[in-house]
């Protein structure tokens, strides 16, 4: 890896007011418990514990100027304690600033800086309105306060699981002027809480659980929008939960708050956070006990960004974060790491031979980092990094990682295959020259493919396409992001379809497969877009709907990972994910789509093949199975249904059609499923036949019918077998046991007189086994010629 940058001392504490105090102090192996640095970069404040036991002082003091006062305060820590130092909005004269310190019981100090005169007190103020409050954290945001505040119960012997939720958040504006400072009414932003820290963006607040909080509020994190009073709950192992606007102050409650969300964050796993901090760009970073930097946004989404080398992180270890630009330093056991924010890619990674450093603001300096030690300040300048979206780094690593999965799965070994031992083994050489092609191709256009081996210049010239189309794609991905509002539909459509496509032609495995299903549940009419063009999907002259797919493209969307192997995550297979966009945006192509599918099956499977559709759960059930997962059942629900079972052309589901239509009492469209199908075998036709029997002989529904349906009885049914179906089937009434009913809905000889005469006067199957001996010409036939 080559050096983004190089670290050198830009000042000894010569040229600083208080240099000299500052350095001793550094030097005496008694760390300041915090070093803060002024937005502007002028002001350093300390907060330091004295050698005079329980003595806490602090003390802010311009670096480079010549007169003025500095802020000293000190106090002892049986007092009061100190939880907030917070550099407030500036009153808007040049090279002033001013401070807040926010004590626990609420008294909050502001001190202004004038040029000439230095620090003075300007105000003291009471934040809470309760005696018994106690503030736990605070920040500014924006021209606002915002804190967490505890409020004891009056009954000391109150209970234990009610006195966890004592807290509330609270706001109040804060506007410093020149000669006084304006506070605002306080306004509650969650009561009945449990303890959080504070942190605060521009635009929004954070709220990170305590580590002191219970098991069951402390896998989740709050994110406060104070301009649409809204709150987010979110959780790493979850991604986003629920938001809700906080219109009255009932429903600032947080039990109510988490009323409808209290079975999901139960399933949770608790929050792993070791040490949290704002990144410029508006996130949370949290770091995790096992090193993993990961970033919040304040929409609830969650990304991982790095993962810090060595063991895990001890309760007592130290990690600073900072960002600078798009840089993102962490500083961890005297290492210094800088990573790209934005792809996670590690810049630079350095040791620092200094006991203690912090962090300083260092305006106007977007591509340097200040760091105060004991010896001094030290500036690292670091150039900045390329362009994310050029993927020479980036892309060759997830070829590689890409790789490993790809041989892993396909290995008989248990040992483990890392991208180190892909590049040294030289036993794979696929990712090897992907990797050299790519590095030569799509970031070296200046220099030819000659530098190439000639094996991989043959290569290239062979995956010319595909490199294009790759690239075509980074190009629609760039024109997404910078594209007008009125443009972006459109981009997106075109993005999903490419994206679709290429799904469809790499293999279907469950990453693939769980990509797919959010991109259907993010886009879901580009989706559908997509799936008509990547299965050429149309209706003919005929109204037919006929799709000229490949059959390697009907393999990725018939078989693929199943639903019991895909598990219960919300992961649905891709057939499934097709049949709900046809439900959604063209129901009426369904049943045809289905009847399709099952006509590919047997050009892309060979007959009776385990690995297809039609080995496990048919394709009619899988698509009656998305049909059943609807929140509302309707008449046209009841509609697809019969058009699902028929188009399988089953004899269990024709079956299952028509008892479905009969007890709907559609009885023309009985008669016309029984003619279609009946042709269908033998077999079918004598359960189809026996069924509308034995309903013809308990009602009168079917009596206009009767001509269409005798026609269907099967030619091995006699006049005996048909009644022995009738008398089976005759209703049972006890009230008229007279020979002539009275009513009209009783089953007469006449109505059966058509049919039975039909089957008496049919040739019988055995008189047609004989029919050719009776016809021949000598009958008897002569007797054969005796042998003596």
């Amino acid at each position: 890896m080559k050096p983004a940058g190089t670290l050198r001392q830009v000042s000894d504490f010569s040229d600083f007011r208080r240099g000299h105090w500052l350095q001793e102090l550094l030097c005496q192996g008694e760390e300041p418990s915090r070093v803060l640095s002024s937005p502007d970069g002028q002001h350093l404040l300390v907060l330091q514990k004295s050698r005079t036991p329980s003595l806490t002082q602090v003390v802010a003091f311009q670096r480079h100027g010549i007169g003025g006062a500095d802020l000293e305060r000190n106090w002892h820590q049986s007092q009061t304690a100190l939880v907030g130092l917070l550099f407030l909005q500036s009153p808007g004269t040049s090279g002033s600033s001013a401070l807040a310190l926010v004590w626990e019981h609420g008294r909050t100090e502001v001190w202004h800086f004038v040029v000439a005169v230095g620090w003075q007190l300007l105000q003291t103020l009471e934040l809470c309105q309760g005696a018994r409050a106690r503030i736990v954290s605070a920040c500014n945001q924006g021209s606002s306060l915002v804190w967490c505040e505890e409020r004891p119960p009056l009954d000391a012997h109150s209970d234990m699981s009610k006195c966890a939720f004592r807290f509330c958040v609270c706001i109040r504006a804060l506007e410093v002027g020149e000669h006084g400072v304006r506070l605002g009414t306080l306004r509650i932003v969650l009561h009945n809480s449990p303890e959080y820290q504070v942190l605060a963006s521009p635009q929004h607040v954070f709220l990170v659980p305590a580590a002191a909080s219970l098991a069951t509020t402390s896998k989740f994190l709050l994110i406060w929008h104070p301009e649409k009073a809204k709150l987010t709950i979110t959780a790493p192992s979850a991604g986003f939960v629920h938001s809700k606007v906080l219109r009255s102050s009932s429903e600032s409650d947080f039990r109510k708050l988490l009323l409808g969300s209290v079975g999901l964050l139960s399933c949770l796993a608790p929050l792993d956070i070791h040490t949290s901090a704002m990144s410029n760009s508006g996130g949370l970073l949290l770091v995790s006990t096992k090193g993993a930097v990961n970033l919040v946004e304040p929409d609830g989404t969650q990304r991982h960004v790095f993962d810090l080398e060595g063991a895990c992180l001890a309760q007592g270890s130290l990690v600073q974060l900072k960002t600078f630009g798009s840089i993102l330093a962490c500083v961890l056991a005297g290492v210094l790491y800088l990573v790209d924010q934005n792809s996670g890619r590690l810049i630079e990674k350095k040791i620092l031979n200094m006991k203690e450093v912090h962090f300083l603001e260092s305006p106007g300096e977007e591509d340097s980092i200040h760091l105060l030690a004991q010896t001094g300040i030290y500036s690292f300048s670091f150039s900045k990094p390329e362009d994310s979206s050029r993927p020479e780094p980036c892309l060759v690593e997830m070829v590689f990682e890409e790789a490993c999965r790809y041989y892993q799965r396909r290995s008989l070994s248990s040992s483990k295959l890392t991208v180190e031992k892909l590049k040294k083994g030289g036993v794979f050489q696929a990712p090897v020259a992907l990797a050299a092609i790519l590095q030569h191709s799509l970031h070296q256009k200046q220099k030819p493919a000659r530098c190439l081996q000639d094996t991989y210049a043959k290569l290239l010239s062979t995956m010319s396409l595909e490199l294009q189309s790759y690239m075509s794609l980074e190009l629609l991905k760039t024109c997404v992001v910078c594209a007008p509002e009125t443009e972006v539909e459109s981009y997106c459509e075109e993005l999903v379809e490419q994206e679709v496509s290429r799904v469809l032609h790499s293999d279907m495995d469950k990453d693939n497969l769980a990509y797919l299903n959010s991109v259907f549940a993010s886009f879901p009419k580009a989706a559908w877009k997509a799936t008509r063009s990547c299965l050429q999907l149309q209706q003919n002259g005929d109204g037919l709907l006929v799709a000229r797919a490949t059959p390697e493209v009907w393999k990725k969307v018939l078989g693929g990972p199943q639903q019991e192997e895909v598990g219960q995550n919300g992961v649905i297979p891709l057939f499934e994910l097709i049949c709900t966009s046809f439900l959604r945006f063209k129901p009426k192509w369904l049943p045809s789509f289905v009847e399709l599918t099952q006509q590919y099956v047997g050009i892309s499977w060979a007959y009776s093949s385990k690995e297809g559709p039609e080995g496990r759960v048919p394709l009619y059930k899988r698509a009656l199975g998305v049909l059943a997962r609807k929140n509302k059942r309707s008449e046209a629900d009841d509609e697809m249904e019969l058009e699902l079972l028929l188009c399988s052309k089953r004899p269990k589901a024709v079956l299952q059609a028509l008892h479905l239509l009969i007890r709907l009492k559609r009885w023309q469209r009985v008669v016309q499923v029984a003619e279609k199908f009946s042709k269908l075998s033998p077999l079918l036709n004598k359960e189809i036949f026996t069924t509308l029997l034995a309903e013809f002989a308990q009602h009168r529904e079917l009596d206009p019918y009767l001509d269409m349906l005798w026609p269907l009885c099967p030619a091995e049914l006699t006049a005996s077998d048909i009644l022995t179906v009738v008398l089976q089937h005759l209703p049972r009434s006890q009230e008229d046991p007279l020979p002539f009913s009275s009513g009209g809905n009783q089953l007469t000889v006449g109505l059966l007189k058509p049919l039975l005469q039909r089957v008496v006067q049919r040739p019988c199957v055995q008189d047609e086994m004989y029919v050719d001996a009776l016809q021949s010409p000598t009958f008897p036939p002569p007797t054969p010629p005796r042998e003596h």
